[in-house]
């Protein structure tokens, strides 16, 4: 089992680095992960000092997308730091994991990503129901909201510009 935990690391998160899987335990419908963070500390983001002093630590509990047919239970241990620069306005922060957590997230950033493509697929109803299929409950709300999130692409540039013609003698530009 030693041997298959750095395996299933990167099969879980496998665009995520500082997580440390701790346990896996695979039953009928459920893959349970324990993990942490293995980074040694981590940035304020109210100044961006970086701080190794653990002021507490406690789990999270995000939700992740189905792994092998089965829902994934993801038990995350996050710490919380002091932050060291006495001008700053924030004492405590809690680490997040880039690519796996967000502050005050309910999903993993992959399962986000699956949402809103979802969404951008079926829009809400429909993309509410395909999520249930693969075993994730979300409103049809919710599914319209990620997609809302997602960044507006960039507008082409054009190709030809045009000059009126018209208004040019009337000494409108």
């Amino acid at each position: 089992m030693d041997d298959l935990v750095p395996r299933l690391e990167g099969l879980l998160f496998p665009s995520v680095s500082g997580v440390a899987v701790l346990s896996i335990e695979v039953d009928i419908e459920w893959v349970t992960v324990r993990a942490k963070s293995s980074a040694a500390g981590h940035s304020c983001p109210g100044c961006g000092g970086w701080s190794t002093r653990v002021h507490s630590s406690y789990l999270r509990f995000p939700v992740d997308g189905p792994v092998g047919g089965r829902r994934v239970r993801l038990s995350l241990q996050v710490r919380g730091f002091l932050c060291g620069n006495s001008s700053c306005g924030r004492r405590t922060f809690v680490e997040q994991i880039a690519g796996l957590t967000r502050r005050h997230g309910r999903w993993t950033e992959r399962l986000r990503e699956v949402l809103a493509s979802v969404g951008l697929a079926m829009a809400g109803r429909a993309g509410a129901r395909l999520a249930g299929v693969f075993g994730v409950s979300v409103s049809r709300s919710t599914v319209l909201r990620m997609v809302e999130e997602l960044p507006d692409p960039e507008p082409p540039a054009p190709r030809v510009v045009g000059v009126d013609e018209y208004a040019m003698p009337k000494g409108r530009v």
